[in-house]
């Protein structure tokens, strides 16, 4: 019997499995939400010198894996045992182990959420393509919900790809029909297009940035049309939600900008997981006379 063929057949170890490869992800997708803004900068840099006419000096190595991860205080290389997800944290007490500077909470919450969502995912989908695809768009939501929320970017490096692995995964009809997936991406695009332009006619400012249409298209290839409401609904309220506690709680004013990647990661999660029972409950309810 394959290893394959053991998962298949014994649903717990594909949870754990699941569980464990989720909990190694998010450590790598921790280095995603620091370095690929950096990565960005770096380039809009050196495109921008070379349209002045500047010389560009070769650019210093900097990818998602090289240069090794460091202690941004002290440069203390970090090794293998310092970077077990949750349980290296835990041993350094949230500290650096050269330095003894205070290493963000974030780090093992992003372990831990990528690690229990790819979890849950293998529970609901069982064993399968379902539950593949799932765990990397829960994957690729996650880091740019961190970058939103640090730089107020959406990277299309992100972005694109997830939007035409969504296609991938629905030509057999995994989430949805093809044919759904394709209009639930241009839909998805031209939705909050559509409420760009007229919030710029009205207003004369950008009321969100391209990155919101290229998400909500993505997440409409995954999850077909017919789950774009539901999305769209879900994360208005909590965005609407969050927006006014902010204002009311921390005294920001409604001109301080609030990056809605989030919401539409967390309206895509919502739909992917319950979408179905959702709306089937809300046809029942509406079908009562």
């Amino acid at each position: 019997m394959s290893f394959l063929q053991l998962l298949e057949a014994i649903p717990p170890a594909f949870y754990v499995v699941c569980l464990i490869v989720g909990l190694l992800v998010g450590s790598f997708l921790n280095v995603v939400i620091h370095r690929l803004p950096k990565i960005m900068e770096r380039g809009w840099q050196q495109q921008c010198a070379e349209l002045r006419g500047e010389a560009v000096d070769e650019p210093e190595k900097y990818n998602l894996v090289f240069p090794h991860s460091a202690c941004p205080h002290c440069n203390h290389r970090i090794r293998a045992w310092e970077n077990i997800p949750i349980l290296s944290y835990m041993l350094l007490r949230g500290k650096c182990k050269g330095c003894g500077a205070r290493i963000s909470p974030r780090y093992p919450i992003i372990e831990a959420v990528s690690g229990a969502l790819s979890c849950y995912a293998a529970v609901h989908f069982g064993f399968g393509w379902g539950a593949v695809g799932a765990i990397a768009l829960i994957w690729a939501l996650l880091a740019l919900t961190a970058i939103d929320i640090d730089t107020q970017l959406l990277p299309d490096d992100i972005t694109l790809p997830l939007l035409w692995l969504g296609l991938l995964f629905n030509t057999y009809h995994t989430y949805t029909s093809l044919s759904s997936a394709v209009m639930g991406a241009v839909f998805g695009y031209l939705s909050l297009w559509s409420v760009y332009w007229l919030f710029k006619l009205i207003r004369n400012k950008e009321g969100m940035g391209y990155g919101d249409f290229k998400l909500l298209a993505a997440l409409g290839a995954w999850l077909g049309w017919q789950m774009l409401p539901l999305i769209i609904l879900s994360s208005s309220v909590v965005g609407a939600v969050v927006g006014i506690t902010m204002m009311v709680t921390c005294k920001k004013g409604s001109e301080v900008p609030i990056p809605f990647g989030p919401y539409l990661a967390g309206g895509g999660l919502i739909a992917l997981f319950w979408g179905q029972t959702i709306t089937q409950s809300y046809l029942q309810i509406a079908a009562v006379p």
